[in-house]
């Protein structure tokens, strides 16, 4: 299939949960969730310039003329329409409404911020239409959540370059180089191989700084005896990769060697069991009593994965909160870790897709212990 054809799906897919929910408009105003049901490539980018309406029967998209010629060679032969009528968001989307004879629910993603519903309300009165305004809760999200064939091959081709950066960075790293030296290295590799972006800003941390699951890398060099975390990803053909994997500079302790073989235990432990069917809080509960059976309880203190796709943190999310169960299309990380203060930390993370019959990993890098 090509790209309009998926697009054609997902606003299938957006019209049948419209049905479901009693919405005859969904007003978008997100720029991921925007390049999801449109399926455009190289169009977007970090400016919040574009929303779609999408009705019963049409779909279009509202941008500016910074990005009217790409939007329009994009949705060529498509189900959007691309407009770029000099005016807001919120009137765009008002006019075209009343042209349409609307008078009744539009559904607004619950994101949408305050000063922009006041500009829709505004429109709306301006254009002498009163359509029943309805706040959804992640609308389109939700739908994201079940990844199709294309989004999935994207993604096993993202992290095939972040694999090939693991690689390159295990035949880098030198006792003595700092955090910040392994994490220019570790990034330029991957844009040089494939990537046209970050997922995020990666994370190198070493000793007492690999206690922080969120360090940022600085000037602390990696000694020998130590442990360094390295979580990063790429990002190309608009979707993320995402992975962690924990090294030793030296040969390990006997402390750092068990939290490793508890930490791979409950890795590998919920991999095996992710299902569908199986919920969020049961795998994060799970990889818990492992840690916990080797000494560790109460350790990890962050959830055990979270949804990738377009962005890197998305839904559905594997903790406690999440009593849902997961179905197959989704994409999910898996990444216990334990830290203690002051002294080192460390996680081990795949990311995959949820099965008929269980967990695709998408991450080849090994699981064994990489001492360097």
């Amino acid at each position: 299939m090509n790209n309009s054809d998926y697009s054609a799906r997902r606003l299938e897919r957006t019209r049948t949960t419209m049905s479901e929910q009693g919405i005859d408009a969904l007003y978008v105003r997100g720029t991921s969730s925007i390049a999801w049901m449109t399926a455009f490539d190289d169009v977007f980018d970090d400016e919040r310039a574009h929303a779609v309406l999408v009705g019963p029967d049409a779909a279009a998209l509202h941008t500016d003329s910074r990005y009217a010629l790409a939007c329009r060679t994009a949705a060529a032969g498509g189900p959007v329409d691309v407009e770029d009528d000099r005016v807001s968001h919120a009137k765009w989307a008002a006019r075209r409404l009343k042209a349409a004879g609307a008078s009744g629910v539009v559904g607004i993603e619950d994101d949408l911020p305050l000063r922009e519903f006041r500009a829709l309300e505004a429109a709306f009165a301006d254009e002498g239409i009163a359509p029943r305004v309805v706040e959804t809760a992640d609308f389109v999200p939700r739908l994201r959540a079940v990844k199709d064939a294309m989004e999935i091959e994207r993604m096993r081709a993202t992290q095939a370059i972040t694999d090939a950066a693991f690689a390159h960075i295990t035949a880098f790293i030198r006792p003595g180089m700092t955090e910040r030296e392994v994490q220019v290295e570790l990034e330029d590799f991957m844009y040089r191989h494939g990537s046209v972006g970050l997922a995020f800003s990666s994370i190198v941390a070493t000793g007492p700084d690999a206690a922080m699951a969120h360090a940022i890398p600085g000037p602390a060099r990696l000694e020998a005896g130590q442990c360094v975390v390295m979580d990063f990803g790429a990002r190309s053909q608009g979707y993320c990769s995402d992975m962690t994997r924990t090294v030793f500079i030296g040969e390990p302790g006997a402390r750092l060697r068990d939290a490793y073989a508890a930490v791979r235990e409950a890795n590998e432990t919920v991999e095996a069991l992710l299902a569908p069917g199986v919920t969020g809080a049961f795998a994060h509960n799970r990889a818990e009593e492992v840690l916990a059976a080797h000494g560790f309880a109460g350790k990890m203190g962050h959830a055990l994965g979270h949804g990738v796709g377009i962005d890197i943190h998305e839904s559905p999310v594997l903790a406690p909160r999440n009593k849902e169960p997961l179905v197959p299309g989704n994409v999910v990380t898996v990444e216990p870790g334990v830290y203690f203060d002051g002294e080192f930390g460390m996680r081990l993370e795949d990311f995959g897709v949820i099965t008929e019959t269980g967990y695709d990993v998408f991450t080849r890098s090994t699981h064994d212990m990489v001492i360097l």
